[in-house]
């Protein structure tokens, strides 16, 4: 997944004592997974690269897909053919047509006031200008308490946000309302095993529990580190968008609203 290039450019943002080693390919593989459009990073480092190129290859395949995907559908339906499992496993697999109606086209925004020494922060331009990812982040210099205003303005709404800083109660307060509500996420690092940490997640708790259907939690702890050893994901869920694809057992329903999506992707995807 990462060429030498990669590799050695991000290995200069590398702090052994930040931790973030595992952590930068993990929100990688994140991004690839939910695929969110704009995407906000809390803390610049060794993470930012992996955001960014996550970010762009997310963007390539998700073209690749578009068309592939109205290319099977086009050829089915001007052929007069239902879609049916056959196409359905066809690549891109089990893609549902509306989900790429419009081309995927993310953004990502980084936090920093470089004002930590130990960090590496002031490192990441000049790696992202060598990996070929300067383009694809857009840097605010400043603090997250005065940072709001600064964003980019269609950052009103954020689908994934990754803080690791010390402001995360501050973040929790101030941004939790500009999270997606239908699914947005927030990775946060290193809330286990030190008591400032326990005592957020205390709090996070405390809001899930005033606040049903509101939140989810997990924390992924790396037991082996005595410190910088955990991930805490919230997923907002206040508002989900229903979206039911198959019947019991699992069994696509080729709904009029499926075909529906199917055609006007053929149509939009058209040269």
């Amino acid at each position: 997944m990462y060429s030498a290039e990669f590799r050695s450019a991000v290995e200069d943002l590398r702090v052994p004592g930040m931790g973030t080693e595992n952590v930068g390919p993990f929100l990688a593989s994140l991004i690839q997974l939910v695929r969110p459009e704009r995407v906000l990073e809390v803390g610049m480092g060794y993470t930012t690269p992996f955001l960014a190129g996550a970010l762009a290859q997310a963007e390539q395949l998700a073209d690749e897909e578009r068309l592939s995907l109205a290319r099977k559908t086009g050829s089915r339906l001007s052929s007069g053919q239902r879609l049916d499992e056959t196409w359905l496993l066809e690549h891109p697999a089990l893609a549902a047509p509306g989900a790429y109606l419009e081309p995927y086209r993310p953004r990502l925004a980084a936090i920093d006031d470089l004002s930590i020494e130990e960090s590496s922060a002031g490192g990441v331009q000049d790696v992202l200008r060598r990996i070929g990812l300067d383009d694809r982040v857009t840097i605010v210099n400043s603090d997250v308490r005065n940072a709001a205003e600064r964003l980019p303005a269609d950052f009103a709404t954020i689908d994934f946000a990754w803080v690791d800083a010390w402001e995360c109660l501050f973040f929790f307060d101030h941004f939790w309302e500009r999270i997606n509500p239908d699914g947005g996420i927030v990775a946060m690092h290193y809330l286990m095993t030190y008591p400032e940490g326990e005592a957020l997640l205390e709090y996070l708790h405390e809001f899930q529990q005033a606040h049903p259907g509101e939140m989810e939690i997990i924390n992924l702890l790396e037991a082996r580190k005595l410190m910088q050893n955990s991930v805490t994901v919230l997923r907002r869920t206040s508002k989900p968008e229903h979206r039911h694809y198959a019947d019991s057992g699992s069994e696509v329903r080729y709904t009029p609203e499926l075909l529906a999506d199917a055609e006007e992707l053929v149509r939009r995807a058209r040269p």
